[in-house]
């Protein structure tokens, strides 16, 4: 994978666990805010309106003035807000929020305004309450407690139950503490319960609602919901960019389909697809320039086989006209001429298509590099004795002569670029040899006419002839460079001409790495 699509994916990623990260915590935040607040107000309803309900509420319970700072007054000596006014006059508990803790407001029993201030709410309303209940049921007879723990409870909003047994008591701590200070505030099975000691001393425990759980089942059911829905939006982009860029790719090979060899996928640099995209592109190019080579050769080799066709045709029409032995093997030998170079040509156009079309299984092994191109050299020379053909190879160069090559395809790269020069020289070739650790090169110098350098490049395309020069007298068929060319790419190694400086005719040259890379994990 691409570092640069692998760091992109990444901070895409993480930029996305941020904002679903993000996004829970403001919604988790606002939406309890909200909660918070209808809870504080619905807690503290039956407190406040029990307390609305009396005349006289700071007389009648003069300890929740000491204790929770209540009172009541006028909505302007308090400093209330038009909106909370508005709500007090509807009859609504509003809870407001400050420094301090939370204040606790009601419309009272003449209209004024009742006044609860709590530092921990839950705890001081159920502790308000559970004096409330007490002072209550202090006040009636031990008969009368059932129906005035009922009236309580009904109205307070509270379980009121009276201890009768000891598998009913709390624990020790607990009782220790309401002995002394005739209350007791503590939580059990997450509900906060507050045991009371009468003035008789019966027990009484008063049960409250759960407190505030910010992590109820519909705030994590919608946190679940939001973070999913962000996700799913998120994989559905990135499938819909995905599938795009894929249908990119398909377009592509439609059009190549139905004949539009030159069409190419673009895809910027570290997409999901721009491997794809170049493994593609490279697919199509070979199969372009394979159609190319295809179209070339049925079209080179049509012309090519006219002439020894045409003349082994015309040789054996001479055959019924032959009157001597002479005349007769004469024609034999043109026939059998042309055969042999008819065989020569299907061989060349064997070789150049089995290169061209992904190339022969290349067995690589170690072999002298300096022992082919002595090979070479001492065949060539037999076969061009009016030539002189030399190799020029130094010490340093055979103590790296051991390469990876093909053997049999190396000769044949050397063999035509001697062949060839072999053709065009005036008098000599020479064949210089140098190897080192890393790489291997061969140049073949000719003192022929030369290339031309705008025709550098051309000389190694398939069936290309420069001028008309190249006939049947010269040999050749304009495959054999063009061999030379694959052969070295199935080496990674490079064919080029350039011009000798010692000879100055023409000089080609072959460099390939001395030793095939290592495959990953060896």
């Amino acid at each position: 994978m691409p570092l640069k699509f692998y760091l992109k994916l990444y901070v895409r990623l993480a930029g996305l666990a941020a904002l679903v990260v993000l996004l829970c915590v403001v919604l988790f935040t606002g939406i309890n805010s909200v909660r918070s607040q209808f809870w504080h107000e619905r807690f503290s309803e039956p407190l406040m309106r029990w307390l609305a309900s009396s005349p006289a509420p700071e007389q009648q319970y003069h300890w929740l003035v000491s204790q929770y700072d209540f009172k009541a007054a006028g909505a302007g000596e308090l400093s209330l807000s038009p909106v909370i006014r508005e709500r007090l006059g509807y009859g609504q508990v509003v809870a407001v929020e400050d420094s301090l803790g939370y204040r606790f407001l009601a419309s009272g029993f003449h209209g004024e305004a009742l006044q609860l201030r709590t530092s921990e709410p839950y705890q001081d309303i159920a502790a308000a309450s559970a004096q409330i209940t007490r002072m209550h049921l202090d006040a009636v007879g031990a008969e009368e407690r059932d129906d005035a723990s009922e009236r309580l409870a009904a109205g307070l909003n509270l379980s009121i139950l009276r201890i009768q047994g000891p598998g009913a008591l709390p624990d020790d701590a607990v009782l220790d503490r309401v002995h002394s200070r005739g209350s007791v505030f503590y939580q059990d099975k997450g509900k906060g319960r507050v045991l009371v000691q009468l003035a008789d001393g019966e027990l009484i425990q008063v049960t409250l609602p759960a407190p505030f759980n910010p992590w109820a089942w519909p705030v994590i059911l919608m946190l679940v919901v939001v973070s999913g829905s962000v996700l799913a939006l998120s994989l559905l982009l990135a499938l819909r960019y995905l599938d795009s860029n894929l249908r990119k790719v398909e377009s592509v090979a439609v059009r190549i389909a139905r004949g539009e060899m030159g069409a190419r996928v673009e895809a910027g640099e570290g997409t999901i697809v721009s491997r794809l995209a170049v493994s593609f592109n490279g697919m199509a190019e070979h199969i372009q320039r394979l159609v190319n080579v295809q179209r070339e050769m049925i079209h080179a080799v049509s012309h090519e086989l006219r002439t020894p066709v045409a003349r082994i045709r015309f040789g054996v029409q001479m055959i019924e006209d032959c009157q001597g032995q002479e005349a007769l093997q004469k024609q034999l030998d043109g026939i059998d001429g042309d055969i042999q170079e008819l065989d020569e040509l299907i061989d060349e156009i064997l070789t150049y298509a089995r290169l061209e079309q992904g190339g022969p299984v290349f067995s690589l092994q170690e072999a002298s590099i300096t022992d082919i191109v002595k090979q070479v050299v001492e065949e060539q020379q037999r076969v061009r004795p009016a030539l002189c053909i030399e190799g020029d190879i130094d010490e340093a160069t055979e103590r790296w002569a051991m390469a990876d090559v093909e053997p049999r395809y190396i000769h044949r790269a050397i063999q035509n670029l001697v062949g060839n020069a072999g053709r065009y020289a005036a008098g000599k070739v020479l064949v210089r040899c140098h190897i080192d650790e890393d790489h291997c090169r061969i140049d073949v110098e000719d003192d022929g006419p030369g290339i031309p350098e705008e025709e550098w490049e051309k000389v190694f395309t398939a069936f290309a002839r420069l001028d008309d020069s190249r006939t049947r007298t010269s040999g050749g068929y304009g495959l054999g460079l063009s061999i030379v060319r694959r052969i070295l790419y199935w080496h990674n190694g490079q064919a080029f001409v350039s011009r000798s400086d010692s000879l100055g005719g023409a000089r080609f040259s072959l460099v390939w790495p001395r030793k095939k890379p290592l495959e990953p994990g060896c």
